[in-house]
């Protein structure tokens, strides 16, 4: 190393012997005297870094797991201060706010530099090695071969003589050896947690479905001996996301690859399958069949506030037109319903293995919001199984009927299918070679087309790369399902919100023929009669002063956005939910259905909005903080979800608050008790600028939009092709 002088060999030797450096497959931990500090990066791509100093408290300090963390030195001479400085991604503090200081290189040289030397680049020359130093915009902390993690990818561990003590920054607190091999987890929390819990994050189900597997039923993964350092949860499927996700201390950087397919298990610190088995819940993320991933979902929150242990377990499966390219080529070749599928694959690794973690496969509630409940009602509908893979369901905000399930060569799926083959340059292939073909394009072509298809559908919510009929799981249409009184019987806990459709509709809605039209879009089924029956059901506020609809709110919306959100959400979410409280309780052999309807109005626009509910159901930090009342709301949800996962009756499991009505089962439309719901946060409008605390829940006869939702069940039979 001609290019480093004598002073620079001295500071190494300063620099290096006092600290500790620790590596993770994405972070690097430096220790000074008065910090810890990280940069992060994904895939050798540079992201940030920042220390935080002074924890609020001694709590704050066990939130990186003591020993685990740092070096033993370190750890050692701070853990008795009340001033130990560490780092985080994210502040971890609730009651006052903590300083984060982005980090240049230069700037680590000078904090790590014990002395005082001659020339101010030999701290430069002692950092960079051998790099090519570029002296323009040094502080530029996001230019890759100018920042700390950039130069040690390239040449500066090699050349200052550098090593990795071991791969990981954290040493395993709990092993589980399957069939697969052994899988090495660590302690997870929030910061707030009761007690952390211990996670294996980013476990693979099935084998990557790239290349030759893309386009093909995901493949098990098979017995092995390999050792899975399970301590970040594995990349998102593609697809673009509502609101971006961001990187998380706890769960790991985030980021999307094809290789998606894994499976991440929760359970209460030191449970062990020799142990009790505990009941297991496994969440199934949402987002239109098309975005969403594990992450979106707080299941250690959930876990870690539950009165009673249970496991928690949280997976992914291939979404957009990975999951779902249904058409007449993929039904001649049996590739239907991809997506759906995986999740049988996942739901049959939890079969295999979750005794392991302590968790009883014979008592499994499968969950999920949105999309992902239109996905477990057709799961619920199916009577194809080979094997019980559930034995409770909870369906927030959706349903098997909840949407237009066509063949897979309707003109609108094979439009779909078209279209994404002339972006991907596979258009011009013989139909033999059109698979074949797609099979060989890089993920981004693959990703980036399908994405492109999704969203020009997304304006009419006529959206691709939805579920068909395909003569396995989905073998009748949904209605005709329920009809034949043949379906998975277990427990059910589904409800919606008052405004689903709010984020759905066009917010410049201004004329009744705007209204219509996007009717006529979304339902071409729908003859014109019948578009003037739901215009008659939703009086027109131009020409009824007394309507509902008519828009009073200081917002910049059309005078037809009300109206829209009020039948669209109706239409999609509200009566299909409603519909399966209803058929899941014809008979008084049914096992129970709890029905519940989410009114906390959170935002002036959106009011209660579709997926709302999920965040005080996991008893999230971000709303049970806002105030008292919300805790409360979030409490009460978050207790009768965990008692229903538990017992499958979500009365048993009280709560942090006493006082809360009893849920009864729904009693479908007839008899004294029918028709009754659990309504949380009416009335309650402190999110969205208002006073009102409103009633945090209560059980009551609700007849809200009944004859709305008369009207499209009748229309039911029609929306299939």
């Amino acid at each position: 190393m001609a290019s480093l002088n004598s002073r620079g060999w001295v500071l190494q030797e300063r620099l290096l012997a006092p600290r500790t450096i620790h590596f993770t497959k994405y972070h690097i931990y430096c220790e000074d005297s008065d910090d810890i500090c990280g940069e992060d990066w994904v895939r050798q791509k540079f992201i940030w870094m920042s220390c935080i100093v002074k924890p609020a408290n001694r709590a704050q300090v066990d939130l990186f797991p003591s020993r685990k963390f740092g070096s033993s030195v370190y750890t050692e001479r701070h853990l008795g201060s009340e001033e130990i400085s560490i780092w985080a991604q994210r502040s971890l503090y609730t009651r006052e706010s903590v300083p984060r200081v982005e980090y240049p290189w230069l700037k680590i040289a000078e904090a790590f530099s014990k002395c005082q030397l001659s020339y101010q680049t030999d701290r430069l020359a002692a950092i960079a090695g051998l790099v090519i130093q570029k002296q323009s915009d040094v502080d530029d902390i996001y230019v890759d071969d100018r920042n700390f993690c950039g130069m040690w990818e390239k040449t500066l561990h090699i050349e200052l003589g550098w090593v990795s003590a071991g791969k990981g920054s954290l040493d395993p607190v709990a092993s589980v050896t399957i069939n697969q091999g052994t899988i090495l987890g660590r302690l997870v929390t929030d910061g707030t947690f009761p007690e952390p819990l211990e996670g294996f994050m980013g476990i693979p189900y099935a084998l990557p479905p790239v290349g030759q597997l893309r386009f093909r039923h995901a493949v098990p993964v098979a017995a092995g001996n390999e050792t899975i350092e399970a301590y970040e949860l594995g990349p998102r499927c593609p697809g673009k996301q509502l609101v971006p996700f961001t990187d998380d201390e706890w769960l790991g950087p985030d980021w999307e690859s094809e290789d998606c397919l894994t499976i991440n298990v929760y359970r209460p610190k030191g449970h062990t399958a020799s142990n009790k088995k505990l009941p297991v819940a496994v969440m199934i993320p949402g987002g239109a069949f098309n975005r969403g991933a594990a992450r979106m979902h707080n299941t250690p929150s959930m876990l870690a506030w539950s009165e009673e242990p249970w496991i928690g377990v949280s997976m992914q499966y291939r979404i957009g037109v990975a999951g779902g390219m249904n058409t007449a080529l993929t039904k001649k070749e049996g590739l239907l319903n991809l997506g759906l599928k995986d999740m049988y694959v996942a739901l049959g690794w939890v079969q295999k293995n979750i005794a392991a973690f302590g968790g009883d496969p014979d008592d499994v509630t499968i969950m999920g919001l949105s999309a992902a409940a239109h996905g477990i009602g057709h799961l619920v509908m199916d009577v194809n199984q080979k094997k019980k893979l559930f034995h409770k369901a909870i369906m927030d905000s959706g349903g098997h009927t909840a949407r237009v399930v066509h063949p897979p060569e309707s003109k609108l799926n094979e439009a779909h299918f078209q279209q994404f083959l002339e972006l991907t340059g596979c258009g011009n292939r013989p139909e033999h070679e059109i698979l074949p073909c797609l099979r060989a394009l890089p993920s981004s072509t693959i990703i980036q087309s399908g994405q492109k298809v999704y969203e020009e559908s997304n304006p009419s919510v006529r959206w691709a790369w939805q579920p068909v009929l395909d003569g396995d799981i989905i073998s009748r249409r949904p209605i005709d399902a329920w009809k034949s009184g043949k379906w998975n019987k277990v427990p059910l806990f589904t409800g919606s919100a008052h405004n689903e459709g709010a984020m759905y509709v066009p917010k410049s809605a201004s004329t009744p023929e705007d209204f219509a039209d996007f009717f006529r879009t979304l339902l071409p089924q729908l003859s014109e009669k019948e578009i003037g029956e739901v215009e008659k059901l939703y009086p027109d506020p131009s020409k009824y002063p007394e309507s509902e609809y008519v828009e009073t709110r200081p917002l910049d919306i059309g005078p037809q956005y009300k109206r829209a959100e009020a039948a669209y959400g109706h239409y999609a979410y509200t009566c299909p939910v409603r519909q399966t409280a209803i058929w899941g309780s014809k008979s008084p052999e049914d096992p129970p259905v709890y029905l519940y309807h989410w009114a906390l109005n959170k935002t002036a626009l959106y009011g209660a909005n579709h997926g709302d509910q999920m965040r005080y159901q996991t008893y999230n930090a971000e709303v049970r903080s806002i105030s008292p009342r919300q805790d409360e709301i979030a409490g009460l949800m978050h207790a009768y979800a965990t008692s229903f996962i538990v017992h499958g009756d979500p009365n048993k499991i009280q709560g942090k608050f006493e006082k809360r009505p009893e849920w009864l089962p729904f009693a479908g439309k007839k008899g004294k008790d029918a028709g009754k719901t659990m309504i949380f946060g009416e009335g309650n409008d402190e999110r969205a600028g208002g006073s009102n605390l409103g009633t945090s829940a209560k059980f009551v006869d609700y007849k809200w939009a009944e004859k709305e939702c008369n009207f499209w069940w009748k229309q039911t039979e029609n929306f299939e092709d």
